[in-house]
């Protein structure tokens, strides 16, 4: 089963109400942020963190999965980056050598890679720069492999301006992070 459908079930199992009627419980507060919506309903209804975040991200169609069409959302991404899209076309190419249980799910700003957990995004960061954040905790930063900031979504991030930039040491780290989350 679909684990978002999963976390829908289990929140109506565990609030005894639907993900339609808390998303109407937060327009109702006027609630439009996210952090907001997630702070409210951890504070006011005892959720946790990851059923607050999944009605925030409901609440304001910001998921994956309240987009018609995810490539949109990669295309969205790209705007005014598009000399970026190459490097993402590259490494998700290359990603996917690692092997057939890679699950890309593409996010408003970045896509999220995936196996049993996440190992590693793939974002265009600014107009002139994209990141990879890299899941390898314990790590020590060394080469491209930069510490990312405290309590980050990934551990390391490697910044990147051109596809040339995409070595083998990059490919490196991408799989060892893909190895580990297995």
């Amino acid at each position: 089963m679909d684990p978002a459908q999963t976390m829908i079930d289990n929140l109506h199992k565990n609030t005894g109400k639907t993900l339609e009627q808390w998303i109407d419980i937060v327009k109702q507060q006027h609630l439009t942020k996210h952090n907001a919506i997630i702070t409210f309903l951890k504070k006011e209804h005892d959720f946790t963190y990851g059923f607050a975040n999944l009605v925030a991200h409901k609440a304001n169609k910001s998921d994956a999965g309240s987009v018609a069409n995810q490539d949109d959302l990669i295309s969205n991404q790209y705007q005014g980056k598009e000399h970026l899209k190459p490097i993402y076309d590259k490494l998700i190419s290359t990603i996917q050598s690692f092997g057939n249980d890679i699950d890309i799910a593409p996010k408003k700003a970045y896509v999220s890679l995936r196996r049993k957990k996440q190992f590693a995004t793939l974002n265009p960061a600014t107009k002139t720069r994209f990141e990879i954040g890299i899941n390898l905790k314990g790590q020590a930063p060394k080469g491209k492999l930069e510490a990312e900031k405290p309590n980050a979504m990934c551990s390391h991030k490697i910044k990147l301006t051109e596809l040339k930039d995409i070595d083998q040491e990059v490919v490196n780290w991408l799989q060892t992070a893909y190895e580990n989350a297995k």
